[in-house]
């Protein structure tokens, strides 16, 4: 998860009373001397909160002002329980224990290990850049420190000596952390931290640029394939509905990630009300760069354009073959839209490779061409993934067949009428929902309407799917709801973030039945048009990727979680060492 620091104002309320804490323990009342106290805690505290940013930029790093005034208020947290130890420690064994002007190097050591540490990472990974703006605190303090306890020749000494430890054991710290990702990629990557910053935070370019070379590096080529189904009225379309066999990640907004809104700005408003429902793929095919998703993107838009005119055909509703089937198939024309889901079983990622396995089978069989539509409406962590060859995919591919075998029986010749609605305005980070929000179409065919709501998500809780199907079915005859996949809301959660998570259940089944009810009354006599388009060498993460970089992020988190409490250990020993030495 990316941790947002407060307001600039709200962490010097923080230090104002993290700084008090400690003077009160150092120079306890009833004297006057912990009044003064605060003052030489807070404010160089306050200074080097104020002069971190500016400081890390004439270095040519970066750490915004919200973020150094929290790192200040940070350092006094790390200061505030090894000033009460002491406290302690010196009431019990006053003979034993250092003295307070002995305190000072001790307690502003480990300020300068979390300084450097932080500032490494997120600033600039360079030591001779960090090394300055990590100084600045605890020389400061320093200062303040001995303005009320005068120094002594030890105390001198023991500061540089203590300094020289806590930069030693930061480099311990980032040296191992470091190692699981430059072992497996062959690059830094603490040297990401700001570039993901950058990206997250404000969609910087050249930090998009840097990531995406790090994505670029370990790429392999695939020949993918994205189909346009578009309903059309007197040359226009009120909606099309574009199926690349592209998974929308890795996260934020990095290569195909965020690909329902970059494939409808690719497509524009020539396109109608643009639908990206999830489509069978899972992170293997992944686009590692802007560059590859422009690709998929401008023959999305040529094939939109150039789709052959429609023939005559039947079509119906969205039917499945039996209660417990995992497809239900929709007839329109040449076309079978297959629904997948196994809610209220776990429901997650197919592999291409079974849809692939569909296709070929149905291909020699002269049936409609079917489109494969992942629902993703039921989530369970780590569990619902259908991989080729499983008993999960074969039963998937028997239910398809089956459920087109139904949608081809319940099909007639006759008109057929599209309407559409759609509502943005949700946020990723109250509501877990995409910048495309929630969308809606119906088709009605005959006397049945059948009703879609796709919601720019990924992932539904369990047992919202039924919820929703069941606030939809009061509107049309038959209903789907499925979600994008969309990895632009890993960016807040740093993990799946399904909707229903963040924004009601209940809420949610409300807006998309207002929604349904908007697109039912909409509707318009419409024909269909479709066609599907090779695009091959896209560079794609490839096999494995995604399991080799999960596993290295394990390595650096397991490496960082061991070494950064053992180094501050070993720190405060070294520390505690010389302070009794020089006693």
């Amino acid at each position: 998860m990316l941790f947002r620091a407060p307001r600039p104002l709200a962490s010097v309320g923080l230090i104002a009373v993290a700084s008090l804490g400690i003077a009160v323990l150092l120079w306890p009342p009833p004297g006057t001397t912990w009044l003064a106290g605060w003052l030489a805690v807070f404010l160089p505290s306050l200074v080097a909160g104020l002069a971190t940013s500016p400081l890390a930029r004439a270095l040519g790093g970066r750490f915004e002002p919200h973020r150094a005034m929290f790192l200040a208020f940070s350092a006094l947290l790390l200061e505030l329980p090894l000033v009460a130890v002491w406290r302690g420690a010196l009431t019990l064994w006053p003979s034993v224990v250092p003295p307070v002007v002995l305190l000072g190097p001790f307690l502003l050591a480990p300020v300068f290990w979390f300084r450097h540490l932080t500032l490494y990472g997120v600033s600039r990974p360079s030591h001779a850049r960090t090394l300055p703006v990590a100084l600045v605190q605890p020389l400061l303090q320093l200062a303040g420190f001995y303005a009320l306890t005068r120094p002594t020749v030890p105390s001198l000494v023991s500061a540089p000596v203590d300094f020289v430890f806590a930069f030693v054991c930061a480099l311990v710290v980032l040296h191992a952390a470091d190692r699981p990702i430059r072992r497996e990629f062959h690059s830094s990557g603490v040297s990401m931290i700001r570039p993901l910053l950058d990206h997250v935070g404000e969609r910087d370019p050249e930090a998009t640029r840097r990531l995406e070379e790090f994505f670029l590096r370990s790429t392999v080529e695939a020949d993918l394939r994205v189909d346009v189904l578009r309903f059309e009225r007197d040359g226009r379309p009120p909606a099309t509905l574009v199926l690349p066999t592209v998974h929308p990640g890795p996260f934020a907004a990095l290569g195909a990630s965020d690909l329902p809104r970059k494939l409808d700005e690719a497509l524009g408003p020539a396109a109608g009300t643009v639908f990206v429902p999830h489509t069978p793929s899972d992170h293997d095919l992944d686009l590692p760069s802007g560059a590859e998703v422009a690709r998929v993107g401008a023959a999305a838009r040529e094939l939109s354009d150039g789709l052959p005119a429609s023939r005559p055909g039947r079509s119906g509703p969205l039917v499945g073959p039996s209660a417990t089937s995992r497809a239900r198939a929709q007839l329109l024309g040449e076309v079978a839209l297959v629904v997948v889901s196994q809610a209220p079983d776990p429901t997650d990622d197919i592999a291409y490779a079974v849809a692939d396995l569909l296709v070929r089978e149905l291909r020699h069989d002269g049936a409609p061409v079917p489109l494969l539509i992942d629902a993703h409406n039921s989530y369970v962590e780590g569990e619902g993934d259908v991989s080729y060859g499983s008993p999960a995919a074969e039963r998937l591919v028997a239910d398809a067949r089956a459920a087109i075998a139904s949608a081809s029986a319940a099909a007639q010749e006759g008109p057929l009428e599209v309407g559409v609605a759609c509502r943005g305005g949700y946020s990723i980070g109250d509501d877990g929902i995409g910048p495309l929000g929630v969308r809606a179409l119906v088709v009605r065919t005959g006397d049945t309407t059948t009703g879609y709501v796709l919601i720019d998500g990924n992932n539904l809780v369990v047992g919202a799917r039924a919820q929703i199907v069941a606030e939809l079915e009061r509107v049309v005859d038959v209903a789907e709801v499925l979600t994008t996949d969309n990895h632009v809301v890993h960016e807040v959660d740093g993990g799946i973030n399904p909707v229903g998570e963040r924004y009601p259940v209940g809420d949610l089944a409300r807006d998309a039945r207002a929604l349904l009810e908007q697109a039912k009354s909409d509707l318009v006599p419409a024909r269909v048009r479709f066609g599907s388009r090779a695009v091959p060498k896209v560079k794609v993460l490839g096999p494995g990727y995604t399991a080799r970089l999960l596993t290295s992020l394990g390595d650096t988190l397991a490496m960082f979680t061991n070494m950064f409490p053992a180094s501050l250990v070993l720190l405060l020993s070294s520390s505690l060492v010389v302070a009794l030495v020089l006693r």
